[in-house]
């Protein structure tokens, strides 16, 4: 048994609150009296207990990417990650030729299946494309977009041993619906994303079960006053959960408070959409076959084109507060609990409650990662 002894935690239903906490492999006390037979884990004073961050959507880190398709490379991306306080995530491949996707998916059921204890844990996989719109591909390669196609998606689906949670679309296109009903029928997350649709086509998309957004604002239609398109149905929509990459790049803060506002508590998650560049120094990196730049917490194609980010987690709620003006404990809720919700985990992770997994991030006051936990061991530590 381990704890947190008399420290300031994020507890499930009550707040930020002078606790206990004893943890095995889960949550097993939270209260005001010390546990003899708990070995206690020394924290600073200014330091916060928090649920581990849970990322729906990362590529990559540590110079590594989940389209790489080796194990090797996704624990290099797990154990990065730790460093930011993610203790779960989804695998996040893009569009690419049916052998590279098939490939990574294949990668992911190996790694799940080896069990391993070390860096953040891999839920599934996110699937963003090839099931996208080409006119808002953005750093996709276009040759491989392809429409919706069920038999594709489920030989996708079984190459990674029933791990894909999520998998982004364009609602827009032929064969979108069936695609649609057949996702939410065996339990996987439609995201609107890299589309065109305009509302009555999303409007239709989450009446057949579509519930999520793929990095808001971002390669898709904007809004308009006599079509307000995905970002404007995304903000409508209660139903959706948006997606939102808080770098202040690829969403101004004036937008990210435009989307804040305009959204159920519940129904917002911070993403990195981090690439392989994240966690190393600046310089050319690569994204799907595709040369990138990176500099100054920017990653970008020869032309200019956004490929993805270099966000940190623990920055991305940081920016929510300090920018975006977001409550503290709101902020940690967007990159844990929502999170959880969508990917149906939220039983188990996603708060700091007796009888969860004990996955904790631990913060300072400069929002700095100290400690991260995840299963009750320790996968990072300052």
């Amino acid at each position: 048994m381990k704890s947190f002894k008399n420290a300031t935690v994020y507890v499930d239903g009550e707040g930020l609150k002078k606790c206990t906490v004893v943890f095995d492999e889960k949550i097993e006390k939270i209260s005001r009296c010390a546990d003899k037979n708990a070995e206690v884990i020394e924290l600073p004073d200014d330091a916060i207990v928090l649920p581990g961050f849970i990322d729906e959507h990362i590529h990559g880190a540590g110079g590594s990417d989940g389209m790489d398709g080796t194990v090797e490379d996704i624990a290099i991306i797990a154990k990065t990650i730790a460093a930011e306080g993610t203790t779960s995530f989804l695998v996040t491949t893009m569009t690419q030729s049916p052998e590279n996707i098939t490939k990574a998916l294949q990668a992911v059921k190996t790694y799940k299946e080896a069990d391993s204890k070390e860096g953040a844990r891999v839920v599934g996989v996110h699937l963003e494309g090839p099931f996208i719109a080409a006119a808002h591909k953005g750093a996709q390669p276009l040759e491989y977009v392809k429409a919706p196609d069920i038999a594709a998606f489920d030989a996708y689906n079984a190459a990674s041993g029933n791990s894909i949670r999520i998998v982004s679309l364009a609602p827009e296109v032929e064969g979108a619906e069936e695609f649609i009903r057949h996702l939410t029928e065996i339990g996987v997350v439609s995201s609107i994303g890299h589309t065109g649709a305009k509302y009555a086509e999303i409007a239709k998309a989450v009446s057949v079960g579509a519930s999520n957004v793929t990095h808001t604002y971002n390669a898709q239609t904007a809004l308009h006053h006599r079509e307000i398109g995905t970002v404007g149905s995304a903000m409508l929509i209660d139903e959706l959960n948006c997606e939102l990459i808080a770098d202040t790049i690829h969403v101004s803060v004036p937008a990210m408070q435009l989307l804040v506002k305009n959204k159920p508590d519940d129904k917002l998650t911070l993403i990195t959409d981090a690439m392989r560049a994240k966690g190393i120094p600046d310089g050319v990196s690569e994204l799907g076959g595709q040369t990138v730049y990176v500099k100054n917490g920017e990653a970008r194609l020869a032309d200019g084109t956004l490929a993805g980010s270099v966000l940190r987690m623990n920055r991305a709620i940081q920016n929510i507060v300090e920018k975006v003006g977001v409550p503290f404990t709101k902020a940690v809720d967007y990159a844990t609990i929502n999170p959880a919700k969508t990917l149906k985990i939220d039983n188990e992770a996603g708060s700091i409650k007796v009888g969860k997994r004990a996955d904790f991030t631990v913060l300072n006051s400069n929002y700095d990662v100290l400690l991260t936990v995840r299963g009750g061991e320790i996968i990072y530590k300052a």
